[in-house]
């Protein structure tokens, strides 16, 4: 049996820069454990899975460990990938996910996801969460992850956190963030507990950063970006109980699984 195979650098304009995704279009379900398999062969942050439904599609992610419930790069790159290559979605596509339903749209080359909010709370701050980041922080959030806020963005960028202590939280991952000298926020996230040591660019993290920085800046609009290696370009918009999440998209290759 062959599987199609795209990889797609997300929230992105430039190859090699965003999130690199693999995106397996199928006509139907492969059990679960080869689905995880293939993610942990494709070694990549998610690897997205689709099969066509009445009304769109049902898409699944794998990180190279877990399936996890909500990935916005990978929903950006299956668009993508619909759009550009299976003749699909006529400028948009629903997904139906673990998350609920999720509609991406296209104008131009720009991509944008309607997400839902997980805005961050105040919480007490976990033993270990410091030393493991190694930089005092302003404030500490959390929803699905903690969320670390620090005064300057070269705090963010400079950052060299203990990712073996990191992964021993009890929280999904870690963002950290602060304003941007440039845009309006930084950010950075890593997830180790679920084999994402520091991932490039993370759409469900903007779920919870626009809700906070919309808030503290008092803009409904605004301008992101993603400090790592690879580099992750965000345009954010806060719409109470949903965000919009829009980025581009750039081809890396198309291939074949061989199972």
């Amino acid at each position: 049996m062959q599987i199609p195979l795209y990889q797609v650098d997300a929230f992105t304009t430039r190859r090699f820069g965003g999130n690199p995704a693999a995106v397996c279009p199928l006509d139907d379900w492969l059990e679960d454990p080869l689905m995880q398999s293939i993610a942990e062969e494709n070694n990549l942050a998610e690897t997205a899975f689709f099969v066509p439904e009445k009304n769109g599609y049902r898409l699944r992610w794998f990180t190279p460990t877990t399936e996890v419930d909500l990935c916005g790069h990978a929903t950006l790159a299956s668009a993508y990938v619909i759009m550009n290559h299976l003749n699909g979605g006529n400028g948009q596509v629903r997904f139906e996910t673990r998350s609920g339903e999720l509609v991406v749209t296209r104008e131009k080359d720009v991509y944008s996801l309607d997400f839902p909010a997980m805005p961050p709370s105040p919480c007490e701050v976990p033993e270990g969460l410091i030393q493991a980041l190694g930089e005092d922080p302003e404030e500490i959030w959390a929803a699905r992850d903690y969320m670390v806020v620090y005064e300057a963005e070269e705090q963010v960028r400079y950052l060299t956190p203990d990712l073996a202590a990191l992964a021993e939280l009890d929280k999904f991952a870690v963002i950290v963030t602060a304003p941007g000298n440039t845009v309006d926020f930084v950010s950075r996230f890593f997830a180790p507990s679920r084999g994402v040591p520091e991932d490039p660019a993370t759409g469900s993290a903007h779920c919870t950063l626009i809700p906070y920085w919309s808030d503290a800046l008092d803009k409904q609009k605004l301008i992101a970006q993603q400090l790592s290696k690879r580099v992750g370009d965000f345009l954010c918009e806060d719409h109470g109980d949903r965000v919009k999440i829009s980025g581009g998209a750039m081809l890396f290759s198309i291939g074949a699984i061989h199972i």
